[in-house]
């Protein structure tokens, strides 16, 4: 089978790429390095069964021909991290929008089968766990930029069932939470990377807010294990399933658990939101899902410990300290 990985230089998509090419599919990877990197797929360039472009998933040429000739897309490539949809927002909307219908266009073209990418963020401001697909969401205002993701993919989710419901184009949207493992860059606003290099450099941990927002935690190659599953599902066609950790924990408090894992000095520092991100930010105070649905469908469910996630984390970070 020939697959199509957007975004695939990222963080979640090299680590699919790699498992894929070597259970000997045919991989072709397109990204234009925004927030992938080069580094992320080094050791596949020599492989015959894997191929990178270096383009915009923007560009409809390119995407329709690399469309064309693959079996099943797995649609990775968004604006992703907080920090960098605050402060990159009209791009964010118009890459996560616009990018999810070109691919969505071409598949129903020449019907392929679609993995979509969506997120927790969706869930909005729910403080009940756990969050289940059908749920309600909630959101605040559009003053609140914070916001502005989790529509745009809502959008996406909307547009995809669309095209399922009336093209019957084969599509699966999946929602992660929270992933984490090797390779994710705090750059752009994620937590555990962050965390971890202060804590290595026996910096100040800086825990945005209070620090009792709750959140859980998923090991990437758990989450690639499970996309490998769905893409093969006929019975997850048409749905939007969540997948994610279970062991739910205060950001404090995980920042104290990698504290203590990395062996550091570090204090923990509590930095308000407005000093982290201005005054156009809102936070989710919690997000647990439900996997109800994602073992009914696959029969697995992530289940890799959360310090057993942030050892490999931690260790990947101590031998790529840059």
């Amino acid at each position: 089978m020939n697959v199509l990985i957007t975004g695939g230089a990222g963080f979640i998509g090299s680590n699919l790429a790699d498992a894929l090419v070597e259970k000997g599919y045919s991989v072709t990877v397109i990204d234009n390095l925004t927030t992938g990197s080069l580094d992320n797929i080094r050791g596949l360039q020599e492989r015959a069964n894997f191929h990178y472009i270096n383009d915009t998933i923007l560009n409809e040429d390119v995407m329709e021909g690399l469309i064309k000739k693959n079996d099943c897309i797995i649609h990775l490539a968004a604006a992703v991290g907080v920090k960098y949809v605050l402060e990159n927002p009209l791009t964010s909307i118009e890459t996560n929008i616009k990018g999810t219908e070109v691919v969505l266009r071409f598949s129903n073209i020449y019907k392929k089968r679609v993995l979509i990418a969506s997120t927790s963020e969706v869930y909005g401001k729910h403080m009940h766990a756990p969050l289940k697909e059908d749920d309600n969401l909630i959101y605040g205002p559009p003053s609140t930029m914070r916001w502005s993701y989790a529509a745009a993919k809502l959008v996406d989710e909307f547009t995809a069932l669309a095209y399922h419901r009336t093209k019957k184009l084969e599509i699966v949207i999946f929602r992660c939470f929270n992933t984490i493992g090797p390779r994710q860059t705090g750059l752009y606003g994620m937590v555990v990377p962050r965390f971890i290099k202060q804590a290595l450099r026996d910096e100040p941990i800086t825990v945005y807010g209070d620090g009792t927002q709750t959140r859980t935690f998923t090991y990437v190659k758990d989450v690639v294990n499970a996309l490998i599953l769905l893409m093969a599902c006929d019975k997850a066609i048409g749905e939007v399933v969540n997948i994610g950790g279970q062991e739910e924990i205060a950001i404090k408090d995980l920042a104290g658990l990698i504290k203590r894992l990395c062996n550091s000095s570090s204090e923990i520092a509590l930095i308000p939101y407005d000093n982290a991100y201005g005054k156009d930010f809102e936070d989710m105070m919690r997000r647990v899902p439900s996997l109800e649905k994602l073992e009914s469908l696959i029969g697995f469910s992530p289940n890799t410990p959360l310090d057993e996630t942030l050892r490999a984390t931690i260790e990947y970070f101590r031998r790529h300290p840059d």
